[in-house]
């Protein structure tokens, strides 16, 4: 985008040891460049850049501080040096450039989702000094913004004609050789432009932006580096534009005395720029106080909208809030979350709880199947809690200011006549970049011209305030916002979710416990410290690229290592509150020997069976009755009121029963009975067995880690090659069970078991998988002898319904959705509900329950 006059001497010497200074490595490793500039005398008075284009990502350093971003895939080439040479200033100056070996998406191979290419290079492709011509640049935009208003306004619009004249008359002036007909031509562009809009044409709130994913094609290190090259960019842009405004949305913080990367908390976003760029962040605090640079969001992270569990969700809003409490003395009234893959039923109540009345998202316009029918509405969640929805309706978070875009936003609001008011916003984003000189210097030439929507720099609490003085006439969406696409990432990196969901349970039962602990007094201290440390690592894995395995293999690897460390840890703090509330029983003679505590830490009384070590070191199962939130010591074992019987059939099937549930097996491990002792009804159709394993073909238009597509269901393969036949297990009395394997595919191997216990009115199936399969898909299914045109999900602290037919496009399109622990088909006075404790993709179609592994 320059318009360079001449170009001076450069010498680039490379202070890193080794290699070519044009041509480096990959890994995600960065190399420092010492750059030593001398610019002629001769252009004094004159504007002097200096210019660096490279395939990786670089930033400027000056005075031991970071001062430009430089990505030549985010239109950022250049560090503008002075924009009028004094004699009085250096001519001579050292800049360091530190450039990582990757680009604004990383560094895949051959396309954006591709995985890392370990032998990717990356090269430093022009290094110079150059003097900007500034007449020639504005000249350009000038003529930009004309052509673009003679192509898209139409035959229809005068103005079209208007601006393509004058266009005309532009060129017909300006002599390119004499800079002196440049003013004379401007002139006849500023005509155009100055010419304004009637009252009520459309207004755009247009806000800087850069959305920067915390982790995806770069590991949560890079994003660091992201982090700062994009901001230091932006408060470049906000010293030369007075009227630019910029939102951020993600916060996170490392913990005091954090050193180098994986010591302790990983950091996101501003505290990622506290800790490792402190200038920087004196600098954005202070744009923060002028109003220009403004956080919103409200959240640890832009988190995924569905997995997190409610509690997590409640997490997110305290931590995140609280943080703009402490750093800025005020909290987000907007939630931000413009990229995650849909929109649980839950947030709106979850919102208002925390002070939110205002959500923005553009996610749904990648709907896949039907068109999402509002732009600004209100949302209301399962509660009847309410909030206003805005979704930009120029259908992006990553705007470049053109006219096509403007016009697209005015064209494309679906809820004209409603509202007058919508948002643009406008920077590179995803791998960070932000907005440019370019992008503002387009817009001012919008800001009210006659026939183009008004365009004013503005913030989100101007555009929702407006929005909310013309929210009369709104229409309401009542449930959840579904994403019609993106469905795999429920189920994609399964390990990932079943550590989140470990995680999760984890530090509820340390809460509970150490809540209980506190309560009875004594010298026990709240690990509140600890606690929010591992809760805050949990909340970095449930960025919205990070749970749904939607990322590369380094930052999977790294997520695991998280989890692992707040198993341990949470593990450790576990073991403290339950010393402090119950140390006198865990004494080796307090209850005699052969006594186990056993604690329950969900608010209902529980009779189960248990495993314990028995005298004789041998594991020994025990009966145990635990009342809510309390303990009971197991000596023992209880007698079951019926004990589990296990029979083996003839034709190699095998039952069992005990008092409450009846269940058959055939040899394949398939259910083909089960129903309450008591009654005749059966649960399982005939000629149906339930627990039947399938396999699909998984192979997606595009995004393979994100997408499985509806035609994947066409390809259904019961899984039926049997490794080694149901036998009995364990034979009764407290426990019976039976184990079978599969082979599944080619290469991949599962072994399950099936288990019944004593009282117990749910059947368990203990499943290891093997797997070892590309682009396939398993499920287990459960037809069911119910009727009923919905299925009842378990969500965020409650559940939602939906439908088991595909009726309607909006029906069909939710062939595969999320739960959390349950889901449920039942009609008056009968149901069936399928449990899991890792899985989160699910299907009720008809009769048969679908859950995806």
């Amino acid at each position: 985008s320059l318009a360079q006059g001449e170009c001076g001497p450069l010498e680039v010497l490379l202070s890193a040891a080794g290699g070519s200074c044009c041509t480096l490595s990959s890994r995600w490793e960065t190399c420092w460049f010492k750059v030593e500039l001398h610019v002629p005398p001769a252009w004094a008075g004159r504007e002097v850049h200096f210019i660096w284009e490279s395939d990786g990502e670089a930033m400027v350093w000056r005075d031991a501080q970071p001062v430009q971003g430089l990505t030549k895939e985010g239109e950022k080439t250049s560090y503008i040096l002075t924009s009028s040479l004094k004699e009085t200033e250096p001519h001579s100056l050292t800049l360091y450039v530190e450039l990582a070996c990757n680009g604004l998406f990383g560094a895949g191979k051959g396309s954006l989702i591709a995985p890392p290419d370990p032998d990717k290079r990356f090269t430093l492709s022009k290094a110079e000094l150059a003097i900007f011509n500034r007449d020639v640049y504005e000249l350009l935009v000038d003529l930009e913004i004309l052509l673009d208003m003679a192509q898209l306004l139409g035959e229809e619009n005068q103005r079209s004609f208007q601006a393509l004249y004058t266009a005309n008359q532009m060129v017909n002036v300006c002599d390119v050789t004499d800079p002196a007909t440049f003013p004379a031509a401007r002139r006849l562009a500023a005509g155009i432009f100055s010419q304004k809009n009637g009252e009520s044409q459309h207004t755009i709130h247009a806000m800087g932006h850069c959305h920067i994913d915390s982790a995806w094609l770069w590991p949560y290190e890079e994003t660091i580096r992201k982090c700062a090259r994009s901001w230091v960019t932006v408060v470049r842009l906000m010293e030369r534009n007075p009227e630019l405004t910029f939102v951020c949305s993600q916060v996170s913080r490392l913990p005091p005395g954090t050193g180098e990367w994986g010591s302790g908390i990983p950091a996101q976003q501003f505290e990622w720029v506290r800790c490792w760029y402190p200038g920087l962040y004196t600098q954005i605090q202070d744009y923060v106080v002028k109003g220009r640079f403004i956080p919103v969001g409200g959240t640890w992270v832009e988190m995924d909208g569905n997995l997190p569990s409610g509690e997590s969700m409640v997490r997110q809003f305290l931590q995140g809030q609280r943080f703009f409490q402490q750093q800025f003395g005020r909290i987000c009234s907007e939630f931000w979350l413009p990229d995650t893959f849909g929109y649980s039923a839950q947030l709106p109540q979850l919102m208002r709880g925390c002070g939110i009345r205002r959500f923005l998202t553009q996610k749904l316009c990648w709907n896949l199947v039907n068109t999402f029918p509002h732009h600004t509405f209100f949302w209301e969640g399962i509660d009847g809690s309410r909030v206003l929805a805005h979704f930009p309706p120029g259908d992006s978070y990553g705007m470049h200011g053109r006219v096509e875009e403007m016009l697209k936003t005015m064209k494309n609001n679906k809820d004209k006549g409603h509202v007058n008011h919508s948002a643009v916003l406008f920077g590179f984003g995803d791998g960070g970049g932000g907005p440019t000189q370019k992008m503002l210097d387009r817009m001012k030439r919008m800001s009210d011209t006659d026939g183009l929507p008004r365009v004013q720099l503005s913030t989100p609490d101007r555009l929702f305030s407006a929005l909310e003085k013309e929210s009369s006439q709104l229409c309401t969406w009542v449930g959840e916002l579904f994403l019609e696409l993106h469905n795999g990432t429920y189920t994609t990196q399964a390990q990932i979710k079943k550590e989140n969901r470990a995680c999760e349970r984890i530090l509820h039962d340390v809460e509970v416990l150490s809540t209980l602990a506190l309560a009875r007094g004594g010298k026990f201290q709240y690990p509140a410290a600890e606690l929010q440390q591992l809760w805050r690592l949990l909340l970095l894995n449930q960025f919205h690229d990070v749970l749904p395995g939607s990322c590369i293999q380094l930052v999977v690897e790294d997520a695991l290592r998280y989890y692992t460390e707040i198993r341990q840890a949470g593990a450790q703090l576990q073991e403290e509150a339950v010393q402090s509330l119950c140390g006198e029983l865990l004494l080796p003679n307090s209850e005699g020997t052969g006594s186990t505590l056993v604690l329950n830490t969900l608010p209902w009384d529980r009779t189960e069976v248990i495993s314990r070590t028995g005298p004789t070191g041998a594991e020994v199962l025990a009966l145990v009755t635990v009342p809510s939130m309390g303990y009971a010591i197991a000596r023992e074992p209880l007698l079951p009121p019926q004990p589990v019987s296990v029979t083996k059939q003839e034709d190699g099937s095998i039952t069992m029963e005990n008092g409450v549930l009846a269940v058959c097996l055939d040899t394949m491990g398939r259910l083909t009975s089960l129903r309450l002792a008591h009654s005749d009804r059966e649960s399982v159709p005939d000629g149906c067995p339930a627990n039947q394993f399938v396999l699909f073909d998984d192979i997606p238009l595009y995004w393979d880690a994100w997408d499985v597509m509806d035609y994947h269901l066409e390809t259904r393969k019961p899984v039926t090659t049997l490794l080694k036949p149901l036998e009995i297990s364990q034979g009764g009395g407290l426990r019976g069970s039976a184990s079978f394997s599969l082979q599944i595919g080619e290469r991949s191997t599962l072994t399950q078991e099936i288990i019944l216990d004593a009282t117990c009115p749910y059947l368990r199936f203990l499943t290891q998988v093997e797997w070892k399969e590309a682009h396939k898909f398993l499920k287990v299914e459960f037809p069911v002898q119910v009727r009923s045109t919905n299925a009842t999900y378990e969500i965020q602290f409650g559940h939602l319904q939906r439908p088991t037919h595909w009726n309607t496009s909006w029906d069909w399109a939710r062939f595969e959705v999320w739960t959390h622990k349950w889901m449920d088909l039942s009609e008056h006075g009968f149901g069936v509900a399928l449990l899991n404790d890792s899985k989160y993709g699910a299907s009720v179609h008809g009769n048969i329950l679908s859950l995806s592994l």
